[in-house]
Formats: C-alpha cells, structure tokens, sequence
C-alpha cells in the first residue's frame, strides 16, 4: 500500500507516519510538505533513513509539482494534515489560511480526481462547529466556525465533501478535538508551557482560564485515522476525540504540579478576539465501529511532560527562533 501523507513534518502528521511505518514496515509513505516553521525535519529523526519513506519538498498549492507527483507515484490514499493552524496566527494573517487550508486542498483534490486516488482522508478539525455550551456536536450539525483558522478548515471541509457528491471522489473527513504529544510546536498551549517552565519562564493564561477542551493523544488520534483508512466509509465525516475535557486552568496546575512549580509561575493574559468558550464532539459514530482511546488523560499528560524534559535538543532551536 502506498500513502501520499501532505504535512508529514508537522505535528500530527509526523506521528502518523511514525505510527504507521512502525505498524505495517511493508507500507511505502510519501511524504509531501513544504517545510513551514512548524514542519521540522527532526519530527522524523530516524525515519528518513527507512526504505518505505519518500520525502517530496513541495507546497499543496502548487497545481504543477502535486500533478506531477500523483502522475509518476500511483497512490492508494491521500491523508491530508497539511494546514495552517494556530489561531492567533490567522488573526494576524488570515489570507495565509485561505490560501493554504482551502486553495490548498482544492489543488489537492482536482490531482486527486485526475489521477483516480481510491482514497482521500481530509483532517480537519472540532473547531469548525464553533463554541457549545451544554451537549456535544454530532457530524450532521450545521458548522459555525468563529476564527479565519476554523473558517478555512470550514470551507476545506465543505469543499471536500462536494467533490464526493458531485464528482464521486471517495472523500472521508475527520475532526479531531485538541491533540498533544511529541513534537507538537511549542506555540500551542501544552508544549509552551511546558518548555516555558523547564526554562523558568511563566506560562500565559488566557482570560479566566475557563475555556474548555476536549484533549486526546497524537497516537489515539493516529490510530483513528488509520482505522477509518480501511473502515471509513467515503462522503462520511467522522468526529474523533478523547474524551478528557479540561479547562485551560485545569490544564495549566496539572503541568504545573507535574513540574514541581506552583501558581507563581502563571501569568493571566488578555483574552483573544472571538475565543469559543467550549468544545465538544459526540463521537459515538466512531466508537460503534470499534474504535476508541487508548490513552487515559493523566498518563498522556505525563508521558508528553517527560518526552519534553528528555528532548530540549528538539525544541530548545524552535523557542530561539
């Protein structure tokens, strides 16, 4: 089987693909990512030098290099990570999330169609249903994202799903709630504060702290995407998630305890513009196919602590920067 896996040097794409090399050695990967500041090589130290991994340097919205790439490496899926995705960037630029996480994926599906791929598996997120505050949201409920980054997965969403209905190109797409682990950029909550107090550094508080998530481990939701790989059915969504919602506050004194810090270290901050309040998926649909977490909360959190406290080599030159 091959993969073509866009945004394999990202986070979330980096673990997928360790994931899955480690789980089928014969699988033949093709990673194809532009090298953004949050696209690290050394996500995948190691792996590089496996016989199954491609590495293509390309941008998703360059027409020219994707045609080319599906033309001379047939593939049987595309799983698509490659986006912008750090909501206080998109208030700040937002046309770079238009650009990439919509007009990137509209290139990446008219390749798609050309070159008949069987499979395209678009990742996307719980931020496209924007805030709720009691319940959770299902697959059919109606999208009503608050920031350009939740907009523009929005719109990639709505994009794929009609190129299933009107052109019968077999497209899954999935959101996932708030993912953490290894080699996730330290500007997103859990690793900035981690790296922030090994450092001696406070960590910044948003607002009350009272904004709540829904959290899950990089590798459960590496597993998710793999499972609908061979179980998923096209012109479905699927809503993946952990199961562990926290508050920000709640988040911040368990990493504080499991540091050794206390309350001194935090540092409240003004709130960002249009930030949900909460987040919340019904997963259900995927729990009665057979999958579910692996990963209760406080081990995930522990084991991520310690992979940062072992690993400043890999994010001590992106906190320079």
């Amino acid at each position: 089987m091959k993969l073509l896996v866009t945004g394999g040097a990202g986070f979330i794409g980096s673990n997928f693909i360790r994931h899955m090399l480690d789980a089928h050695p014969d699988l033949e990967i093709i990673n194809y990512d532009v090298l953004t500041y949050a696209g690290n090589p050394d996500n995948l130290k190691g792996i590089d030098k496996q016989p199954g991994y491609t590495f293509i340097k390309g941008d998703i919205c360059d027409q020219a290099l994707v045609d080319a790439t599906l033309k001379k490496i047939p593939v049987d899926a595309i799983v698509h990570f490659a986006a912008e995705s750090h909501v206080d960037r998109s208030i700040t630029d937002p046309s770079a999330f238009v650009k990439t996480n919509v007009l990137g994926t509209h290139t990446l599906l008219e390749a798609a169609r050309k070159h008949s791929v069987p499979k395209f598996i678009h990742i996307s997120t719980d931020e496209t249903y924007g805030s709720i505050m009691k319940g959770s949201f299902k697959e059919t409920d109606i999208l009503s994202p608050s920031s350009p980054y939740s907009a523009s997965k929005a719109g990639s969403d709505l994009l794929a799903l009609s190129y299933y209905t009107t052109f019968h190109l077999p497209v899954i797409v999935t959101r996932c709630t708030n993912n953490f682990g290894p080699y996730q950029f330290p500007e997103k909550l859990i690793p900035l504060f981690i790296t922030n107090l090994v450092k001696g550094k406070k960590v910044p508080v948003y607002g009350t702290g009272k904004n709540i998530r829904d959290w899950i481990h990089v590798n459960d939701h590496c597993r998710a995407v793999e499972f609908l790989l061979g179980h998923g059915v096209p012109g479905e969504v699927y809503n993946i998630g952990g199961g562990h919602e926290k508050t920000n506050l709640e988040i911040t004194n368990k990493i504080l305890e499991l540091l050794g810090k206390d309350e001194s270290m935090m540092e409240y901050v003004t709130d960002r513009p249009g930030h949900d309040f909460r987040y919340s998926l019904d997963c259900s649909k995927l729990r009665k196919m057979g999958w579910k977490p692996r990963y209760s909360f406080e081990d995930a959190l522990l084991e991520t602590v310690t992979w940062y406290r072992q690993n400043e080599w890999w994010w001590q030159p992106l906190k320079k920067k």
